[in-house]
């Protein structure tokens, strides 16, 4: 059985489950890697990462590099003497600081890798409608999300399923499995599968302002799952049009309606319990949204206090 010496690196809550699991499963970790403080809030107080509060906790040894490729950041970590590096969550490594370990660095990924590398893979696999999604753990090598893979778990994404509650149940399996991949490191049976490349592999593109916007001309489902896939965070957006006003709105939850109608795409239909908005196939029934400077809100609540005119719509 190998001694392991595991230095840990992420930033977000997503991490902090898996970092918690070693822990709790009394694996040596040497040293915590998480992103510098930065300015939060009204008051620019300097706010700590997720990761870094729960190493704080734990008494681990923390280093929060702003350049990887740092003199000092690299004598640093060579002096923790890890022989492995476990990331999940964090940021891409350069080949100085992912080849330093004996055993290696390997990342958790949520996706069914080779699908879905990239930035967001959570919210795409909701947004393109697939059923099914999972987490992966591989080997670092230069590419993004490329490495040879170690373990796979696979997850059924449920039908009104959000990006909030399978972030949530993809932490907890993540957890398990990179704990899975250590115990098979330590014990040297370790075996890798190159990850297959084809044309018809899915990205997880960055989210962005415009890969956020409702195109209210698309299916009634490809609406549908992207207001599920962004939501809580970043969630999509629209452009109400509602008598003289022109305010960028938030869309967090809503319900499909299939119905045969002759209105304008995206024509905004209120009556006191209800908000819908006319999409091919029927309508789209808004349950959840949010207006600026207001706070997320369901919509009987929004509807007690704002007016939809008649020639109200959404672009």
């Amino acid at each position: 059985m190998r001694e392991l010496r595991i230095v840990f690196m992420g930033t977000p809550d997503f991490a902090v489950d898996t970092l918690k699991t070693l822990v709790e499963n009394n694996h040596n970790i040497v040293g915590v890697i998480t992103a510098s403080d930065k300015p939060a809030g009204r008051g620019r107080k300097l706010n700590e990462s997720a990761v870094k509060k729960y190493a704080v906790s734990q008494n681990l040894t923390v280093l929060q590099p702003s350049n990887l490729k740092d003199d000092d950041f690299l004598d640093e970590l060579k002096a923790l003497n890890a022989n492995l590096q476990i990331v999940v969550a964090f940021r891409m490594l350069p080949k100085v600081v992912w080849n330093m370990p004996e055993f290696g660095t390997f990342n958790l990924h949520a996706s069914l890798l080779p699908n879905y590398r990239g930035a967001a893979p959570i919210n795409w696999a909701i947004i393109n409608g697939e059923t099914k999604t999972g987490v992966s753990t591989f080997f670092i090598d230069e590419e993004i999300d490329t490495g040879d893979m170690i373990l796979q778990e696979e997850l059924s994404i449920d039908t009104n399923e959000n990006a909030g509650s399978l972030h949530d149940k993809l932490m907890t399996t993540g957890s398990a499995l990179v704990l899975k991949t250590v115990k098979a490191i330590e014990k040297g049976t370790v075996t890798t599968i190159p990850q297959k490349d084809s044309s018809d592999i899915k990205t997880a593109y960055k989210l962005n302002k415009t890969n956020c916007k409702i195109n209210w001309e698309a299916s009634i489902d490809a609406i549908f799952n992207h207001i599920r896939g962004l939501s809580p965070y970043p969630a999509a957006w629209t452009t109400l049009i509602n008598g003289e006003d022109a305010l960028d709105v938030k869309i967090y939850a809503s319900e499909k309606e299939l119905s045969d109608h002759n209105l304008a795409l995206g024509t905004v239909i209120s009556t006191k319990k209800e908000l819908k908005v006319a999409v091919t196939e029927g309508y789209l029934i808004l349950t959840e949204i949010k207006l600026p400077g207001k706070r997320a809100m369901d919509i009987k609540s929004l509807l007690n206090g704002y007016r939809f005119e008649e020639n109200a719509k959404m672009l």
